[in-house]
């Protein structure tokens, strides 16, 4: 006996937005990137450097690796939740910087310091970069993602969504 299963259209895009988001996570990713290899808040260690420390190195390469990692994850989580309202530039602009404050927050205020012994949800001058650098995040990757929405809007010769 065969069991068909409905999906509605918008449960359907989930994955395609995943994807997107996905690509959107890793430009996002590497322009924060940039940011954090040479933004040096602290005795001039760079800030990817500090990411490295979450897995106790201070290797350059294993904090890109580290950083990308998480870049990819929050990526995909933007797109499969917030993809269906991120399809034009203004809300996706705005979604991605509202986005990367709150990586921001779990992430830079909370589990890193928490991680590394240090006091979480304090400002300094490392979360004040930090801040920058996650905003950086947002807008590249918001933009990112609706560039890739309308670029398939246009080839099916549909909105996207």
């Amino acid at each position: 006996m065969a069991t068909t299963l409905r999906v509605s259209p918008s449960t359907a895009a989930i994955p395609v937005h995943a994807v997107w988001g996905a690509a959107s996570g890793l430009v996002g990713g590497v322009g924060m990137g940039i940011w954090m290899s040479v933004s040096r808040p602290m005795e001039d260690t760079a800030m990817i450097t500090m990411v490295a420390g979450l897995l106790g190195s201070t290797n350059t390469f294993a904090g890109w690796l580290i950083h990308l990692s998480i870049a990819l994850f929050a990526g995909i989580t933007f797109g499969a939740l917030l993809g269906q309202f991120a399809q034009r530039p203004a809300p996706a602009v705005v979604l991605g910087l509202a986005y990367g404050a709150v990586w921001w927050t779990v992430g830079a205020l909370w589990i890193m310091p928490a991680n590394m012994g240090m006091p979480v949800f304090e400002w300094n001058d490392v979360t004040s970069s930090s801040l920058g650098a996650h905003l950086v995040y947002g807008l590249l990757a918001g933009v990112t993602f609706s560039t890739l929405a309308q670029l398939a809007g246009k080839r099916t010769g549909r909105a996207a969504g």
